[in-house]
């Protein structure tokens, strides 16, 4: 301040300027501590057939969007097809047979029988009438002998009987095959159709639709090469899969919990992007190997992520540098 009187006020007047706008440029270039650094994150799905084949035709290209349902990529499925229909032939087989088994011998047949029914019916009536004719004759002396009555009750007997088995036989052949092999049958069928069904599920695995709308990141087979089992094909990147991961600082991860707003600055872009805090990671970060003490405590970082909206998170790139503030609760 002595130093300051000798001057002229002119002089005095030039340095206190100075002065001000160098604490001016120093304000300025102050950091802001509540704007952190951060970068986008991208989950991808990797859509693959669990089955190998030729890449017979690929329906999308890297960078283009697609919707739910979209067909993406197809595979040769020509012995997945012919599995297919020898799994629906054998079905209509078993089928044929349990119905069948669950029928009665054809009509023809069961009318045979009947007409073999009326002639011994015919027969046992007439064997009827001569038992008892012959059974008539045994009380005049000398009508008949022994042998004759006994051969008529032998006769009517044996029509009896004969009525008896055709009738049951009958019966039967309406009834149809035994209740275990009807279902076995049955069982024969249920067998079938599961079939069916896994080689209609193996048909339609050569078709790849897309599961969730989003953007096609990359495709890593051209048509006409082999696929193999399980490898992916097309590499998908849905909206509400992008999120921003940033860096807290040990003093501040205390005040963020999940839900907390978020605002995203990306270079070149006006308006900020909203989000809230999806994760906080449990276990502390840091870059140079510390002991846990009071001055060492700002080094500790904890992992942070924020999810958006689809529509907002469509303007986000993975691995974009963004700067992350954090609000108060939604």
């Amino acid at each position: 301040m002595n130093a300051l009187r000798g001057m002229s006020p002119r002089v005095t007047s030039r340095l206190a300027g100075a002065l001000s706008l160098l604490c001016l440029l120093v304000s300025c270039s102050k950091p802001d501590r509540d704007r952190l650094q951060g970068y986008v994150e991208g989950e991808f799905v990797y859509i693959a057939s669990p089955f190998a084949g030729a890449l017979e035709s690929l329906h999308v290209q890297r960078g283009s969007q697609v919707k739910s349902g979209d067909l993406l990529f197809r595979l040769d499925s020509t012995s997945e097809k012919s599995v297919r229909d020898e799994a629906e032939r054998r079905l209509a087989q078993a089928r044929a047979t349990w119905e069948d088994v669950k029928k009665g011998k054809r009509p023809s047949e069961i009318e045979a029988i009947r007409a073999q029914l009326k002639q011994v019916r015919a027969a046992s009536r007439l064997s009827a009438s001569e038992f008892t004719r012959q059974e008539g004759l045994m009380g005049v002396p000398g009508a008949t002998v022994e042998i004759d009555f006994d051969r008529a009750r032998s006769t009517r007997d044996q029509t009896r009987q004969r009525v008896a088995e055709l009738e049951a036989e009958l019966r039967t052949a309406q009834l149809g095959s035994r209740s275990d092999q009807v279902m076995a049958a049955g069982a024969e069928v249920r067998a079938r159709e599961a079939a069916l069904a896994k080689a209609d599920w193996e048909s339609t695995q050569k078709r790849q639709q897309a599961p969730t709308a989003g953007l096609v990141f990359d495709t890593l087979y051209r048509e006409g090469e082999w696929v193999a089992a399980g490898r992916p094909v097309v590499v998908l990147l849905p909206p509400q899969n992008i999120k921003v991961r940033t860096f807290v600082p040990e003093t501040l991860v205390g005040t963020i919990h999940a839900g907390h707003a978020v605002r995203v600055s990306v270079d070149s872009v006006r308006e900020p992007f909203i989000g809230t805090v999806s994760y906080i990671s449990p276990k502390a970060e840091y870059t140079p190997p510390v002991i846990y003490s009071q001055e060492s405590r700002a080094k500790l970082v904890f992992m942070v992520e924020a999810v958006f909206a689809p529509d907002v998170a469509a303007g986000l790139h993975p691995g974009q540098p963004v700067d992350v503030q954090f609000g108060s609760d939604r």
